[in-house]
């Protein structure tokens, strides 16, 4: 019998845990670990509440959850309630599928000042993640800057634009539906560095920004390259330039019918965060892109700022006992090898790139791996107990094991709590949450 471990219930934990077992069938046990009481991870506190399809993946996931030899253990910190050590010695392979969890900083004088956030922790708040649901951000002004020219921050400014009405069917936790209702925010800029062409947005959340019913997106003509130019790109990429003209497009009479203006601003590079104590200000730097790359100018203005949201990227969380690459913001690996009998998937591997659906491909790859590993010799000749010895230790140690069984019931509570319309209201503290499972 083979006994693997994964650290991560998100879509690359489960994706592997899948892998495992169409390779390997009733001839593996696979025990998923997670630091909460509760699984799915980007799925439950990343993806925008208000993309509910999206989440629907984690019907796949549950799927493979409920196999007998597969088995879901929230509430245990690796790192902390166990060690990599430990966990070496009670299974053959062990595989970290942690996500990147952490923003990764801009770098810039005036970050710590008040209501500067990183969208993992803006995000995370209005998702109901535990660790930053008290994230509590200042939504009393009138101007936000938005930083980043990805999904994240499409997101972000789609969030603070919408109305209470156009959260319907999401699951927006109800602390940040009570901020967002109050908000006093009238201009939403969203400052890229590079130019259109360089956009890391995809077609269908940049078409959503079209139909808010109080917000209209704005971009300066100036900024938009030639149109035959657009001919060169990929498809993907032409359609959303597509809807960047689109918006350059609306008059100037539709605008003033609206209460929010989305501003996306190109080559701006953010240089400092003024403000007292509190920011109130974002000093930008005019760029230029020469073979896609960005250069300053030497050209700068400021941009009103009440609130700023970074969105430039995030970075896997350090484990003690594992190898850990400070500068990538990810775990050093050799096609998922990172020391024998050690693996890693997903963004813990490649750092935060790629779709939800970029993990099944990397999990079956990690597994090809371990497999290969297996049949070399080596992960050894076996005769380790898995999660026999796991469930030894963690009666030792006193530790609060949350099973699969144990958040359905979570599950259930959160679907009884929810408000009229929205499909669950989020716990959004691990005391909850347990108390909850009965």
């Amino acid at each position: 019998m083979r006994h693997i471990a994964i650290i991560g219930s998100g879509p690359a934990g489960y994706y592997t845990a899948e892998a495992a077992q169409k390779r390997w069938g009733n001839g593996v046990r696979i025990d998923v670990f997670d630091m909460l009481p509760v699984p799915y991870g980007l799925i439950r506190t990343g993806v925008a509440p208000d993309h509910q399809s999206i989440k629907g993946v984690s019907r796949r996931y549950e799927q493979v959850a409920l196999t007998d030899n597969v088995r879901f253990a929230g509430n245990v910190k690796v790192g902390e309630h166990v060690s990599v050590s430990d966990l070496q010695a009670m299974y053959d392979a062990i595989v970290i599928a942690t996500g990147a969890p952490h923003d990764r900083k801009l770098g810039l004088p005036g970050e710590d000042l008040a209501n500067v956030h990183g969208s993992a922790a803006f995000v995370g708040w209005y998702n109901g993640h535990p660790q930053f649901a008290g994230l509590d951000p200042d939504l009393s002004g009138r101007h936000a800057v938005v930083i980043g020219m990805g999904n994240v921050a499409l997101d972000v400014a789609r969030i603070l634009s919408k109305t209470e009405s156009e959260f319907a069917g999401s699951d927006i936790v109800t602390h940040a539906l009570d901020l967002l209702r109050a908000s006093k925010l009238r201009k939403i800029t969203i400052l890229g560095r590079r130019g259109p062409h360089q956009i890391m947005m995809t077609p269908k959340e940049l078409g959503e920004l079209m139909h808010l019913d109080r917000a209209s997106p704005r971009v300066d003509k100036a900024d938009l390259p030639d149109e035959a130019d657009d001919a060169l790109l990929e498809p993907g990429l032409r359609k959303a330039v597509s809807h960047l003209r689109s918006f350059a497009a609306i008059p100037e009479s539709i605008h003033g019918e609206k209460d929010v203006e989305i501003d996306i601003d190109f080559f701006a590079s953010p240089v400092e965060f003024e403000g007292d104590g509190r920011v109130e200000r974002v000093k930008v730097e005019r760029t230029t892109v020469q073979a896609g790359r960005a250069s300053g100018t030497g050209e700068y203005y400021h941009v009103p700022a009440d609130l700023v949201v970074s969105c430039i990227g995030y970075h896997s969380a350090h484990i003690p006992e594992v190898p850990f690459d400070e500068r990538a913001g990810r775990f050093p690996n050799d096609e998922g090898r990172i020391l024998p009998g050690l693996y890693c998937v997903g963004w813990a591997r490649r750092g935060p790139s790629g779709t939800i659906g970029t993990n099944r491909p990397d999990g079956y790859g990690v597994i090809e791996r371990v497999a290969e590993d297996f049949d070399s010799g080596a992960l050894g000749t076996g005769g380790k107990q898995g999660r026999a010895a796991f469930d030894q230790l963690a009666e030792a140690r006193g530790l609060d094991v949350v099973t699969f069984r144990d958040w359905k019931k979570i599950e259930q509570a959160e679907e009884a709590a929810a408000r009229e319309g929205a499909p669950r209201e989020k716990f959004v503290d691990v005391e909850a949450m347990i108390r909850a499972r009965g």
